[in-house]
C-alpha cells in the first residue's frame, strides 16, 4: 500500500513502510552526516563528522514545531522514529523532544534507533526513558571485530558500550529489540560469535534481529553478503535468545497471514511467555496490525485463544 508523503520537511521524513514499526515517521535531529561511528555498511556513506559532542546540532524548538505542523492533522502512522543520518542521542535536546510527543500526542508510540555508544550517560537513560521501543546496535562483541565494523570515534570501547546497553536495559521500561550486522569474515567468527551471545544474555533484549547487506556499502571490500544458511545457522547458535532475522518483502508480496513458518514463530515466542499484543509485535518483528490479523487466523484455526478483555494471547494447546 503506498504511503501518502508529506510535504518536504527539514528535520522530519516519511512516512515511510517498516516490518518492525509499520508506518513511521522519522526525526532526524543531525546535520548529515554526525555520527560517533563510521560504519562499513552504513547506507548514508562514510560519516563526515564523527564526533562524541552532545549538543543542540539543530533547534530543539523547530523540530518540535515541524512536528506540531505534521501531527496536528493526524496522519495514519504508528511510530515516530528517531533516526535518519547520523547518531540522534548526539543531540542534547532528544528528551525534550520524546517528552513533547508523549505529552501532547500520546497516540503515536516513539521509537530511538541508537548506535548505543551514549547509552551508558546517565542522561542519555533518563531522555530515552518515555520511548515505548529502544533499539541499540551491537554489530560485535571483540576489540578486533567492534573496530573494524563500526570504526568508532576515539573513546569509545565495546566494552562499555555493552555495560551502557546492560545497564539501560535493567531501568528501561519499555520494549528493546538489539540490532546486529553479519559481515562474513569479519564479525561471525567463532570467537566473535561466543563474544556476541554472551553479551546479548546479559543485555536480555525482547529480541535480536540479524541484519545483513542488502545494499550497496561505502566500503569496498563489503561486498560478501551473509546466505540465508549462515544467518539461520546463527539464529540457532544464539537460541534461546529470541532472534528474527531482518528479510524485507518486495513491494507486490502479499503480507504471509496464513503462512504456516510465521505461525510457528509466533507460537515460539508465545511458549516464552510473552502474551501481550505490542511485546508479541516487537519480539516476532510484525507490525501489531499485521500482527492482529495473524492471530485472528490463527485462533480461527484453534491455534491460539485471545482474551477477550485484556488482548492477551495464549497457545490452545
Amino acid at each position: 500500500m503506498e504511503i501518502a508523503r508529506l510535504p518536504a520537511m527539514k528535520y522530519l521524513f516519511g512516512p515511510v513502510n517498516s516490518r518492525r514499526l509499520g508506518k513511521s515517521l522519522g526525526i532526524d535531529l543531525l546535520p548529515f552526516k554526525t555520527c560517533s561511528l563510521d560504519c562499513i555498511y552504513c547506507e548514508c556513506g562514510w560519516t563526515t563528522t564523527r564526533t562524541l559532542e552532545r549538543r543542540e546540532w539543530v533547534p530543539t524548538d523547530a523540530v518540535q514545531a515541524e512536528l506540531d505542523s505534521v501531527l496536528a492533522s493526524h496522519p495514519d502512522i504508528d511510530y515516530v522514529t528517531f533516526s535518519g543520518s547520523g547518531e540522534p542521542t548526539l543531540h542534547s535536546g532528544i528528551g525534550r523532544v520524546i517528552t513533547h510527543l508523549k505529552t501532547h500526542y500520546p497516540q503515536h508510540k516513539v521509537a530511538v534507533l541508537t548506535n548505543a555508544t551514549l547509552l551508558g550517560d546517565k542522561a542519555v537513560q533518563a531522555e530515552l526513558h518515555a520511548a515505548d521501543l529502544v533499539v541499540p546496535s551491537l554489530d560485535a562483541a571483540t576489540r578486533k571485530a567492534f573496530a573494524r565494523v563500526c570504526r568508532p570515534v576515539r573513546g569509545v570501547h565495546v566494552e562499555k558500550l555493552i555495560d551502557g546497553i546492560a545497564e539501560f536495559r535493567q531501568s528501561y521500561p519499555g520494549l528493546m529489540l538489539l540490532e546486529v550486522f553479519i559481515a562474513p569474515g569479519i564479525n561471525d567468527s567463532e570467537a566473535d560469535l561466543a563474544a556476541l551471545k554472551a553479551a546479548a544474555e546479559r543485555i536480555a533484549p525482547d529480541a535480536i534481529q540479524l541484519n545483513s547487506l542488502d545494499r550497496p556499502a561505502p566500503e569496498p571490500g563489503l561486498v560478501s553478503v551473509a546466505s540465508s544458511e549462515q544467518i539461520e545457522a546463527i539464529r540457532a547458535y544464539l537460541h534461546p535468545l529470541q532472534v528474527q532475522i531482518v528479510r524485507k518483502r518486495a513491494a507486490d508480496e502479499p503480507a504471509p497471514w496464513d503462512s504456516t513458518a510465521i505461525f510457528r514463530e509466533i507460537l515460539a515466542v508465545i511458549d516464552k511467555g510473552i502474551s501481550e499484543i505490542t511485546r508479541l509485535a516487537v519480539a516476532t518483528g510484525i507490525r501489531e496490525g499485521d500482527l492482529a490479523k495473524t492471530l485472528q487466523r490463527m485462533a480461527a484455526q484453534q491455534l491460539v485463544i485471545i482474551d477477550g478483555s485484556t488482548g492477551a494471547v495464549q497457545r490452545r494447546y
